[in-house]
């Protein structure tokens, strides 16, 4: 069963994949002086380009993005020469990648940046920062029409940048209670003007960066990742939420994408308003490529192929582990086990 795994896939006329095994987006906190990538990370992602498609870890597209320490920027041209070594390295060793573009919002620090917290709705989250527990969040700006409008342009701008880098395509995240999942969630979006509201109102930010985004780079190479299941950084979700997702996989239905990306850490999950499990929600919704993830193995990310839960499998904890995964999967051998004492260094 495991051969399908290793078929070769087409995400797009443009990108063939070698296989199905996707190494999803891990934040390693590693980037150097001015958010850039370092050698460390150029001999980190090289190591994994046996993947079908490489999904790098979370990129900021501006400064006030930033809501952990020591994450890339993909908004200056240091970090864009940055990329470059890290795509150049990949493709030297026949693989692919894409670049992960993320606005935190409301998660975001001012330690960082030294600017405002910008959110859906001035509606904060109770918390602190990672890796930097002395930091709590704090309660968000409502961001106005003129600050949306730019913040779409910045996300297509970053878009440009990245495939300047030299990155094969880009993925927005969309998910994990992050900027974009911010204004599709109803706990998090409480607007009374054109971007909240309704489901169509609350998709029409996460439209506006897809299309965006598209125009400059085209569709075949823009992906995203969604969260139809609140479980992080946000409040109970509820039909409300169902509703916007429900528009928001019609829309995407009617663009050529890459691929939709589920967000959620653990599959087995579910969701009482999406009659399940939040992959089962978007297979049922949506008709392109879809890629799941959530702690499955890779046996069990092939059964769920062969099953047509989804058409690729993203895996992440196990490729920190083991940079030489899909070969070892390849060959059936054990893989490493991963510990929490691994993300101390890029291995």
């Amino acid at each position: 069963m495991q051969d399908i795994l290793f078929q070769p896939y087409s995400l797009s006329a443009d990108i063939e994949l070698n296989n199905r095994i996707l190494m999803a987006p891990l934040t390693r906190c590693m980037a150097g002086e001015g958010l850039v990538p370092t050698q460390a990370m150029v001999d980190y992602y090289a190591r994994r380009a046996e993947a079908g498609l490489i999904i790098s870890e979370a990129t900021i597209i501006r400064a006030d993005a930033q809501g952990y320490p020591n994450v890339p920027g993909i908004f200056t041209a240091q970090q864009i020469q940055g990329w470059r070594k890290v795509t150049d390295a990949v493709h030297e060793k026949g693989g692919k990648i894409f670049c992960q573009l993320w606005h935190v919002g409301r998660v975001a620090h001012p330690h960082f940046f030294g600017g405002e917290v910008i959110g859906a709705s001035a509606i904060g989250i109770e918390g602190t920062v990672p890796r930097m527990r002395e930091l709590t969040y704090q309660t968000p700006r409502a961001l106005s029409l003129e600050e949306i409008a730019q913040l779409v342009e910045d996300y297509a701008k970053a878009a440009e940048n990245a495939l300047e880098a030299g990155f094969d395509g880009v993925e927005i995240h969309g998910a994990n209670g992050y900027l974009i999942d911010q204004f599709l969630h109803h706990s998090a979006n409480q607007r009374d003007d054109i971007y909240g509201g309704s489901a169509q109102n609350r998709a029409r930010f996460a439209l506006e960066v897809l299309d965006a985004i598209t125009d400059r780079i085209g569709a075949g190479r823009t992906a995203i990742r969604v969260s139809p299941g609140a479980y992080f950084l946000l409040d109970a979700g509820d039909e409300q939420d169902t509703e916007t997702f429900d528009y928001l996989l019609a829309e995407l239905n009617k663009r050529s994408l890459a691929y939709v990306h589920l967000g959620i850490f653990d599959d087995s999950m579910t969701f009482d308003y999406l009659g399940g499990k939040a992959s089962a929600y978007l297979r049922k919704h949506y008709q392109g490529n879809l890629v799941g993830v959530g702690s499955y193995t890779p046996e069990q990310g092939a059964q769920a192929i062969s099953e047509e839960a989804f058409d690729l499998i993203a895996i992440g904890r196990p490729f920190i582990a083991n940079p030489d995964l899909v070969a070892k999967v390849k060959k059936g051998e054990a893989l490493t086990p991963y510990s929490d004492e691994m993300l101390q260094e890029l291995y």
